[in-house]
């Protein structure tokens, strides 16, 4: 559904349509927490599963940060950079499902890609609040700001997956290497 979805989020954000993308992008977010939630409860994972799901959620981070760089609401070179992270972690994932091997999403993954889910929503919504938790009164809060801070720090967390991901797939070869020789 969130592959489906991909292209109304786009064309919503290209006509400005910010309500509509951000009912779109929340079904998609929603669907990926469920998706993931009834495969673990019920044990619906399966091997097309872990390739499909995070390759859903790229799609849809990167179509919607893509499309919002000529917004001005997040710059080129934090968009550059995560493309660059997922199209390599992606060609490894891929090299090593032609070798057999399935490298599922790590937690430092699934935590840079909540925080994009998240980092989107306040870009999509992209204007000041005054916002109010509970006795504490914080003023004009821009989520344009927020967005973009979370999308930052997700940043943080596409590196350290990406180097988990490298080690996985070094020992997936190497324990593939060790299994061959051995044989």
């Amino acid at each position: 559904m969130r592959i489906a979805l991909v292209w109304p989020v786009a064309n919503a954000l290209v006509d400005e349509n910010y309500g509509l993308a951000l009912v779109l992008f929340v079904i998609a977010a929603v669907s990926d927490g469920l998706d993931g939630y009834l495969a673990k409860r019920f044990g619906w994972q399966s091997q097309l599963g872990k390739v499909i799901d995070p390759l859903a959620d790229k799609l849809l981070v990167m179509a919607s940060l893509i499309y919002m760089v000529p917004m001005g609401r997040i710059p080129e070179w934090a968009v550059a950079l995560l493309l660059a992270r997922e199209i390599a972690v992606t060609g490894l994932r891929g090299i090593a499902s032609s070798e057999g091997v399935v490298i599922a999403a790590g937690d430092d993954g699934k935590s840079k890609t909540a925080l994009q889910m998240v980092g989107i929503l306040c870009l999509i919504l992209g204007y000041p609040y005054h916002l109010v938790l509970g006795p504490i009164d914080l003023g004009k809060v821009d989520l344009v700001y927020v967005g973009r801070a979370l999308v930052y720090i997700s940043l943080i967390f596409s590196v350290m997956s990406a180097v988990s991901y490298t080690r996985l797939f070094a020992e997936a070869v190497e324990a593939k290497d060790r299994r061959q020789g051995g044989a």
